[in-house]
């Protein structure tokens, strides 16, 4: 499987959110020639341990991080230059670019799409100014409307929206007003995320330390629960765990992922998948960089996906997505289980598929191992 997607990083932020466990770099001056540079040597390197001497077709390009818009304008230009013996994106069906609301200018938002960028992906998170400042996030409430309203006056005719729920209740923020909020700017997308502390966070030790307390299953499984009925009432489709879509708005990078398709990852931090092999790199931007520039790859562990692991993964993959799974590819008991999820209410009554509803989502990992075990037919 030749990869036909691509996802480069850029890692550096302003400030690091309190909640962010990503591969991140605090520098509000990021050294985009540095970071161009180094993507651009990776992906020689690539290409040369695959042997694949002609430039990679591209069906979806994704700049993440981090926070890309922080670069400035000159980043994404810079960053095709070097990518371009490489890859060809001619073909392209998709390049995306995140963006934080404060550095999402007018000026960056011409010079993305300028460059070629046709989706955006905004990281609002909340609208709520007192759950910003917790956060760390650097925008007020108002910060995501003028986003948007830059993004659309540059052309963007796909604009995406993150939010989180599931924040510590004492903060007092209003979901139902925030998704009144979301919805007044109408995104193509929206994609939802239930807050985690993750243990290497300032939340994480927050959280150890009694300091902070997250809401319990039932207010996480609650909140979820309303935000998934009202964006379809809205006319959104949830056809992803975590994800929104406006018909024929689905992300298409996203969704490569999830079926199981072979992907490449460049930047620290970054993972890679060319079947069987999956392999990702050393999460710290200077130790990357380093490696690169003593001529050595900055991987930092691969391994061989087994058929047993690739089995369970492509139940999980499939179950996290409203396409589901089919009933011929599943054994006479998976079947017989997935009419037991459906007797609670976890999977849709589909004859043909098994589609986990929102309230089996809340329970995709439990149920997916579950499957794997009634595999035997």
């Amino acid at each position: 499987m030749t990869p036909r997607h691509l996802y480069a990083h850029a890692a550096f932020c302003a400030r690091r959110c309190s909640y962010c466990d990503f591969a991140v770099h605090v520098e509000p001056e990021p050294p985009v020639e540095a970071w161009a540079s180094a993507l651009g040597v990776e992906m020689r390197g690539v290409a040369a341990e695959h042997g694949w001497s002609e430039p990679l077709p591209l069906e979806t390009l994704y700049l993440g991080g981090g926070t890309p818009s922080l670069l400035g304008p000159g980043a994404v230009p810079r960053l095709l230059e070097s990518l371009s013996p490489c890859v060809d994106l001619r073909g392209l069906a998709e390049f995306t670019a995140e963006a934080n609301p404060e550095s999402f200018t007018p000026e960056l938002a011409r010079a993305w799409r300028s460059a070629g960028v046709d989706r955006v992906s905004l990281g609002a998170q909340t609208f709520h100014a007192p759950t910003l400042r917790w956060m760390g996030r650097l925008h007020g409430p108002d910060g995501p409307a003028r986003a948007v309203t830059a993004a659309r006056a540059a052309g963007f005719r796909r604009v995406a929206l993150d939010l989180i729920f599931g924040v510590p209740v004492r903060l007092g923020r209003d979901l139902p007003g925030d998704l009144d909020r979301l919805l007044d700017l109408d995104p193509e997308h929206v994609s939802v995320y239930g807050l985690t502390a993750e243990a290497r966070t300032p939340l994480g030790r927050w959280v150890a330390s009694g300091r902070e307390r997250m809401p319990d299953e039932d207010r996480y499984a609650e909140e979820y629960l309303a935000v998934s009925d009202r964006l379809r009432e809205d006319g959104y489709i949830h056809y992803e765990v975590s994800n929104f879509a406006r018909p024929g708005h689905e992300a298409v990078h996203n969704a490569a992922y999830w079926r199981g398709a072979a992907y490449l990852g460049l930047g620290n931090g970054a993972h890679s998948y060319v079947p069987p092999r999956r392999w990702w790199n050393r999460r710290s931007w200077v130790e990357y960089r380093e490696w690169l520039e003593r001529g050595a790859s900055p991987r930092d562990g691969e391994e061989t996906v087994v058929p047993a692991t690739a089995e369970l993964e492509r139940l999980w993959l499939g179950l996290r997505t409203r396409a589901g799974l089919g009933v011929p590819d599943l054994s006479a008991r998976q079947v017989e289980l997935a009419h037991q999820w459906r007797r609670h209410g976890w999977a849709e009554p589909d004859p043909d598929r098994v589609r986990l509803t929102p309230s089996g989502w809340l329970l995709l990992d439990r149920l997916a191992v579950e499957l794997e075990e009634r595999a035997a037919a």
